[in-house]
């Protein structure tokens, strides 16, 4: 590994990766990881959809003497806007193809396709059947009626660019002369893919190729795993039950390395499913305490364990907040420890 500027780093064997800023967020910037291949080059995510993260990336691809005019296609590990953003500007400069897997394709398709404000209209009802009080749902309704009136800016990822390729679980992508394997990994979103470079490592690390791991593994971080749900569909999804049974698939790989989307790259991928699966096990046994008394979804976030004290939590991350705790809630629920009292309103759940 070697810098080649202070935003690009040469990973060996063809692979870079490129820091893009994420405009006013503590991440501070998405890792783009740039694929040498025989049709060229090939980026996985893109990064946020911002005039300085454009200027980051283009920046970034000349420093290795690449236009973007030459970017062959766009592969994206999830549909978030710090991944998928820029595809459509990439695409539009290049003609580049964007794969993704379908369920996400389905969130992006769903999310264009939506009346303004129907997010919102659905977040307030969300927020009210988990008992958030009426001070947290106000600026929401408030929300709600200026994009009625057209007085509000388009939120991120409503108009993501459509993908037009299917990322297939288990298959090779189509990239001449590299072997990338896609591996399903949902829990972070409905469709995350992570993606395994089945070549021997540029450095000779033991292990079994490299993975782009997407947002599914970090060094240091556990990422969001919340309710992502159709409004219109009335499945009961587990997303933090799949997210657990994807981490232990990661975790048989064997990979030398893992080039995360933030922070940076590590080896020992095992090792940090391992951590990562205790972490939510405390976290469940510590949700089980909570809910010796019947709680509501909204009432658990707030006593839950979070990286700074629930008072100093802004509006928009509580809503985050609220919908992971819903996400163990439910997983708690599916392994038959706990479950919702009959007949509250909003819903109570207590431990069994």
């Amino acid at each position: 590994m070697a810098q080649v500027t202070e935003t690009v780093t040469d990973h060996g064997g063809g692979v870079w990766s490129l820091r893009v800023p994420i405009p006013d967020n503590p991440l501070g910037h998405t890792l783009v990881h740039v694929v040498d291949t025989d049709r060229g080059p090939v980026l996985v995510d893109t990064g946020w959809d911002d005039p300085r993260s454009w200027a980051e990336l283009t920046g970034g691809l000349g420093a290795l003497g690449i236009g973007v005019r030459d970017v062959h296609g766009v592969v994206v590990t999830h549909h978030h806007p710090d991944h998928h953003g820029l595809s459509g500007r990439v695409r539009e400069e290049s003609g580049a193809w964007i794969a993704m897997h379908a369920a996400d394709i389905a969130v992006v398709r769903r999310t264009r396709e939506a009346e303004p404000g129907t997010w919102l209209d659905y977040l307030a009802r969300k927020l009210e059947a988990v008992g958030a009080p009426e001070e947290h749902t106000a600026p929401l309704l408030a929300a709600r009626a200026a994009r009625r009136d057209g007085r509000t800016r388009t939120l991120p990822g409503l108009r993501s660019a459509l993908p037009d390729r299917e990322i297939v679980p288990g298959e090779l992508l189509d990239l001449a002369g590299r072997r990338l394997r896609a591996v399903w990994t949902p829990g972070h979103t409905p469709g995350h893919v992570c993606l395994h470079l089945e070549e021997a490592h540029p450095a000779g690390l033991p292990g079994h190729g490299r993975l782009f791991s997407g947002d599914h593994l970090l060094p240091g971080i556990s990422p969001h795993i919340g309710l992502y749900e159709d409004p219109d569909d009335a499945t009961d999804t587990d997303p933090l039950g799949d997210y657990l049974d994807s981490l232990e698939r990661i975790g048989r790989l064997g990979v030398a390395e893992v080039l995360p989307a933030h922070q940076h790259a590590f080896p020992d991928a095992a090792g940090r499913v391992r951590e990562l699966l205790t972490h939510h096990e405390a976290r469940l046994a510590d949700l089980l305490a909570l809910l010796a008394t019947p709680l509501t979804p909204w009432q658990l976030a707030e006593r839950m364990e979070w990286n700074r004290p629930w008072d100093r939590i802004p509006h928009g991350s509580r809503n985050i907040a609220v919908s992971e705790a819903e996400a163990h809630v439910r997983r708690l629920v599916k392994l038959g420890r706990a479950e919702a009292v009959a007949g509250t309103e909003p819903v109570r759940y207590v431990a069994v």
